[in-house]
């Protein structure tokens, strides 16, 4: 071959070689991969959910019932529950093991946008269970507001997350779907879940991050909280709430990302 044709050659295979991820270590990775290949994932997620599904009519038939803590007088409101997005109704796993770290927000908004969403196994079962029962679905998820050059929408993302989640099988607008970073909101979540429960009453929560269920879980704090959440104080949390576990809130395993990195001793 002509060495005027090889040299572009060799340019695009180290260009593909430097730009290529690395292959996932089982002894580094081995969270991800168990989310990506084991049987026990999914049996864990089915099992949230189906034990959800079984738990509703329960929860709407009790009128005093609410997991929002001072919902106390909230009988006459219709029912609602409250799920996560990422790693609750979709699965982003196959970013996770493919993306150049460090992680960035773009990268995660960019992927989703050219990729089909996965779901969560057991998700579009509980909510057309959940809607059937004239339950209303909300999602608050803690993608960001940003803007992109070059689309006027100043909160692009909303729309790509009621696509994802459309993608799974679950139809959804923007009145159901609140993302961080709009409306005077941040990542604390327990407003958007008191922003909820001024017109429903909300009878079960479903996550996979501490903060889905509780507020000021982070060791950075956002407002209202003031005060820095140790892996001490985490644990606490958890045992403090002992009744709800399983019982209105139901978490699904996530040990890839999430606010429990922050609280890793260092």
């Amino acid at each position: 071959m002509n060495i005027r044709y090889l040299m572009p050659l060799m340019a695009l295979f180290l260009t593909a070689c430097a730009t290529e991820p690395p292959a996932p270590d089982p002894a580094q990775d081995g969270g991800l991969l168990w989310v990506k290949h084991s049987a026990e994932y999914r049996a864990m997620t089915e099992q949230v959910y189906a034990k959800a599904t079984s738990d509703l009519p329960g929860f709407i038939a009790d009128k005093s019932w609410s997991v929002i803590p001072g919902q106390d007088d909230a009988a006459h409101l219709p029912v609602a529950v409250i799920l996560d997005v990422d790693e609750t109704v979709v699965s982003n796993i196959d970013f996770q093991l493919t993306f150049e770290r460090p992680f960035e927000n773009w990268k995660l908004d960019e992927w989703t946008r050219n990729t089909v969403a996965t779901p969560i196994h057991g998700v579009r079962k509980f909510v057309e269970s959940a809607r059937a029962a004239g339950v209303t679905v909300f999602f608050v998820t803690n993608r960001p507001c940003e803007r992109i050059d070059g689309i006027d929408d100043p909160c692009p993302q909303r729309q790509s997350t009621i696509d994802d989640i459309g993608e799974v099988g679950i139809e959804t607008d923007a009145e159901h779907v609140f993302l961080s970073d709009e409306r005077g909101w941040n990542r604390e979540k327990s407003t958007r879940r008191n922003h909820v429960a001024e017109t429903h009453r909300v009878v079960m929560l479903i996550g996979d991050d501490l903060g889905d269920f509780l507020p000021c879980v982070r060791k950075k704090p956002y407002a209202p909280c003031t005060n820095s959440a140790t892996g001490a104080d985490r644990m606490k949390m958890v045992e403090d709430n002992a009744r709800l576990w399983g019982n209105g809130w139901y978490i699904l395993p996530n040990p890839m990302h999430g606010s429990w990195t922050s609280a890793i001793p260092r």
